[in-house]
């Protein structure tokens, strides 16, 4: 005789349904919360019928229970207790390759244009000290009067100086001219690296023999002799070096500036987005309330592109009067693309507040009413 009770209810459902009751009772009795005892022997009892047919009444009483245990442990969920057992390594190991791979690009961009700013400065302030070093040293090494004779009319063996000038400052200035030089292509030969010697060193050739490049770049032994020679001869190196190294400035404001203002606060408002899903999933784990979502995709897409536009409000910053570099709000706005976004709304209301506001109605002037005067007493009491 067929048991009426027994009905062929779907087992996959009801075994799925099962398994979440579990999940959700062990975590009420490892967090301490009191069940209703009703609840408990309905999920027991459901176990009975496990890989079997189920009775009606049974697979009732286990739905009952699954929704008292949801609504009592919100915003626990048998979801996120399954996925806070089974996700924790494969979502951190996603998050680790992303931080992993924007450190890779993030990292070498961020120290090669801090430095490459830092040799630039440098060497804009050199090429000016050393210009008006090179003027100085030609206004006073070459004077535009006569030349001076001694008074047997033979020229002077000995350099000539302009009155109240001595051999000993224009030595000075010409070291400290040659000192410049050398820092100059210094420099310029750290920014070549860099820019992956993109420009051609027009000392190449000096550079694998000691002594040329001494005799390149270092003051003579004969200076106080041939202090005009030898000043000549500077400014025609230094010609060369700053040509060089304007070059390469040039390169490198083209390129580093390019990156720094496109790339890098992309890949800044990304990592931003790494930092608040890790946060995310920390919280959610401690909270056992962590659930995997395609929706971690879409932010970091919507994160690239609040900071490929960030840079084109200067003045979103957090209060009045702090100022927050271009990169790290870019940070900030892949941390809280929200508060970007709020931050565009709220400018395009700005726009169409003015546009859209309602017209004032304009009051209709109306004539005064005329105010009948009181009749005399007398026209009172004849009418009376």
């Amino acid at each position: 005789m067929e048991n009426v009770d027994a009905t062929p209810l779907s087992p996959s459902y009801l075994e799925d349904a099962l398994k979440d009751a579990e999940r959700l009772m062990k975590f009420a009795a490892e967090s301490g919360v009191d069940v209703d005892p009703d609840i408990r022997h309905s999920v027991v009892q459901a176990r009975a019928f496990s890989g079997g047919i189920w009775k009606e009444q049974a697979a009732a009483d286990l739905l009952t229970a699954l929704t008292k245990l949801a609504a009592k442990l919100k915003p626990v969920t048998a979801e996120s207790l399954k996925a806070c057992h089974d996700e924790p390594r494969h979502a951190i190991r996603s998050y680790l390759g992303w931080a992993v791979c924007l450190a890779l690009i993030i990292v070498p961009f961020s120290i090669g244009s801090f430095v490459t700013s830092g040799f630039s400065d440098a060497i804009r302030k050199d090429i000016t000290s050393a210009n008006d070093l090179a003027v100085k040293l030609v206004a006073q090494l070459h004077p535009t009067g006569p030349v001076v004779t001694i008074p047997d009319g033979q020229h002077s063996a000995g350099p000539v100086m302009p009155a109240g000038l001595s051999v000993a400052e224009v030595v000075t200035e010409l070291q400290e001219f040659a000192a410049l030089i050398r820092s100059i292509d210094y420099r310029a030969r750290r920014l070549n690296a860099f820019m992956l010697f993109l420009e051609a060193d027009p000392f190449a050739k000096q550079r694998n023999d000691p002594q040329k490049l001494h005799d390149l770049f270092q003051l003579p032994p004969e200076l106080t002799t041939h202090l005009e020679a030898a000043a000549d001869e500077r400014v025609v190196k230094y010609q060369d070096v700053r040509y060089f190294a304007q070059s390469l400035q040039e390169d490198v404001a083209m390129f580093y500036g390019a990156v720094a203002n496109c790339l890098l606060p992309v890949l800044y408002a990304l990592l931003g987005t790494c930092a608040y899903l890790l946060r995310s999933f920390e919280r959610d784990m401690a909270n056992r309330t962590y659930v995997p979502s395609s929706a971690n995709s879409a932010r970091f897409l919507i994160a690239a592109i609040s900071g490929g536009v960030v840079g084109l409000f200067n003045n979103f910053t957090s209060t009045q009067g702090a100022s927050v570099p271009p990169l790290a709000l870019a940070f900030l706005a892949g941390y809280a693309v929200d508060v970007f976004f709020s931050f565009l709304e709220s400018l395009i209301k700005s726009f169409t507040r003015t546009k859209d506001a309602p017209e004032e109605p304009q009051v209709k002037s109306h004539p005064p009413l005329s105010i009948v005067p009181p009749m005399p007493v007398e026209t009172e009491a004849r009418v009376a």
